[in-house]
């Protein structure tokens, strides 16, 4: 099981950059056996995948509204999984969430429901003015 935590979150104005992290610590597994998942959720509406990374981080997706500006990245030595965000617009504004799913190596198949993922940390505010 791996426990979650993020980081990184805040009040940033339209066109800036954040970078989210999500440290884990671990017990009885490894870091490097999770797929792991960024999500967004906003008051009224559902949890959303944002982007996606396997195990090896050699296979990323991407919501179509962020691709080109967020960027998911992960060092297994560290036991952290990134979110950089850039050219962030007021829409980008909500809870983000980081998620993790046990996988086996070869899959890199797409996750996006909220149920594919076991463990997930607390959350962290990102607000974009305008």
């Amino acid at each position: 099981q791996v426990h979650l935590v993020e980081s990184g979150g805040g009040l940033v104005q339209a066109g800036g950059s954040l970078r989210l992290a999500c440290t884990a610590s671990t017990s009885g597994g490894t870091f490097s056996r999770y797929a792991l998942g960024w999500f967004r959720q906003t008051p009224g509406k559902e949890r959303e995948a944002v982007a996606q990374i396997s195990r090896s981080g050699g296979t990323r997706y991407y919501e179509d509204s962020v691709k080109g500006r967020f960027t998911i990245s992960r060092d297994n030595d560290k036991k952290t999984v990134y979110l950089q965000m850039n050219r962030l617009s007021p829409e980008d504004t909500a809870l983000y969430y980081c998620a993790a799913k046990s996988t086996i190596l070869s899959d890199n198949r797409r996750f996006t429901s909220v149920s594919d993922y076991a463990q997930w940390g607390q959350g962290t505010q990102v607000t974009v003015s305008s």
